[in-house]
C-alpha cells in the first residue's frame, strides 16, 4: 500500500479526511520558543488556565493559528511541534517516537511547574493526548481530542500481529519515498482527501511536506499498531472527542453511515474512559479548527468553562 493508499484507508473505514481552512498561513512565533525534550514548544499568553496544543502526523503549530489567537487572551498556551514534524529535527538516538513524545510531555509540564494543563491534540496528537490521560491523569485537567482516537479506526478489528504487520509494511514503504513523492502524495493526500479548494490544497500541502520522512514513516506505523483503550480506564479526567462529518462523505458504501452512527462508532471506541463524551461538529472533515473554526472554538471554550466551574 503506498502512501495515498494508507492515507485513503481513513475515508474508506470512517470517513476520517482533512479538510483545511480560509485562514493565513501560520508565519513566526507570537512569543517565547524553547525545546524541551523531544520537543519544540511555544509559549502565548501570560495568565489563565494552562493548555497545550498538540498537531497531528507532519503538522505544526500552524495547525492552531486561530486557536492560539483566540485562548492566549485568557489561557497561557503551548503549542509543541513533535520531533520529526514541521521542519524539527526528529530524535538523534531513535526509539520509539509516542514514547518519547509522552514523555517530553511529561518534562515540558513538570519543568515548566505547568498547572495540570488541558492537553488539546489533533489526530496522532489526539491520540498521544488520550495516552497521556491514561498514564498521567494526575498531571492534567482534562483531554480535547480533535478526530483522535485510542485506536487506529477500523484496525481495532484485527488481532495485535496483524495490525504490527500492517503497521510494517506502510513504515517501509512511505519511508522510501523521496522528496518528490513525498510532496507529491502530500499534495496529492490534500487534493484528494484533504480540502475541496484546490486552492487550500496547494497552499498547506508543502506544510506537511517539510516533515521529515522517515520519522513521518515511523508515526504513522506506531499509530496504526498501538491499541490504548486500556489505558483509558485510568484517565479519570474530563475527555472530549471532536468527531467531524461532512454527509457527502458517507453517503456511499461501503463508508455509508448517518452523523450519529459515527458518533456511537467513537463512543465505542472510547468506552472505557470514565468521563469521556463525543461531539460531532459538521459539516468538516480532519482538520475541525480549520474548517469549522468558530464552531470548533465555541465548543472548545465550552469545554474549557466548564471545568472551571
Amino acid at each position: 500500500m503506498n502512501k495515498i493508499g494508507y492515507r485513503m484507508m481513513v475515508p474508506l473505514l470512517l470517513g476520517f479526511a482533512a479538510w483545511l481552512s480560509h485562514g493565513p498561513v501560520y508565519a513566526q512565533p507570537l512569543a517565547a520558543t524553547g525545546k524541551v525534550g523531544t520537543l519544540k514548544v511555544e509559549r502565548h499568553g501570560n495568565h489563565g488556565q494552562p493548555v497545550i496544543l498538540i498537531p497531528g502526523l507532519e503538522g505544526g503549530p500552524w495547525v492552531w493559528e486561530r486557536t492560539i489567537r483566540a485562548l492566549q487572551k485568557d489561557h497561557v498556551v503551548y503549542a509543541v511541534t513533535l520531533a520529526g514534524f514541521d521542519g524539527v529535527p526528529p530524535p538523534a538516538g531513535g526509539g520509539n517516537l509516542f514514547d518519547q513524545a509522552d514523555a517530553s510531555l511529561k518534562q515540558l509540564i513538570e519543568r515548566r511547574k505547568i498547572d495540570k494543563p488541558v492537553l488539546v491534540g489533533h489526530s496522532l496528537g489526539g491520540t498521544l493526548a488520550l495516552r497521556f490521560a491514561g498514564e498521567h491523569p494526575q498531571m492534567i485537567s482534562g483531554v480535547v481530542a480533535v478526530d483522535g482516537l485510542p485506536v487506529f479506526p477500523g484496525m481495532e478489528r484485527m488481532g495485535v500481529d496483524q495490525r504490527k504487520a500492517m503497521a510494517a509494511r506502510i513504515q517501509q514503504q512511505v519511508a522510501a519515498l523521496s522528496p518528490g513523492q513525498f510532496a507529491a502524495q502530500s499534495l496529492a493526500y490534500m487534493q484528494n482527501v484533504g480540502v475541496i479548494d484546490p486552492q487550500l490544497a496547494a497552499r498547506y500541502a508543502p506544510m506537511n511536506a517539510r516533515s521529515d520522512i522517515k520519522a513521518s514513516a515511523q508515526y504513522m506505523a506506531e499509530d496504526m499498531a498501538a491499541d490504548y483503550r486500556p489505558l483509558l480506564k485510568n484517565a479519570n479526567v474530563p475527555i472530549l472527542e471532536i468527531s467531524p462529518y461532512n454527509a457527502p462523505d458517507f453517503s456511499q458504501p461501503p463508508k455509508a453511515m448517518s452523523e450519529a452512527q459515527k458518533t456511537a462508532y467513537y463512543e465505542g471506541l472510547l468506552a472505557e474512559a470514565p468521563q469521556a463524551k463525543v461531539v460531532s461538529i459538521s459539516p468538516s472533515r480532519h482538520f475541525v479548527m480549520l474548517d469549522q473554526p468558530t464552531e470548533f472554538q465555541r465548543t472548545l471554550d465550552g469545554f474549557l468553562a466548564a471545568l472551571g466551574d
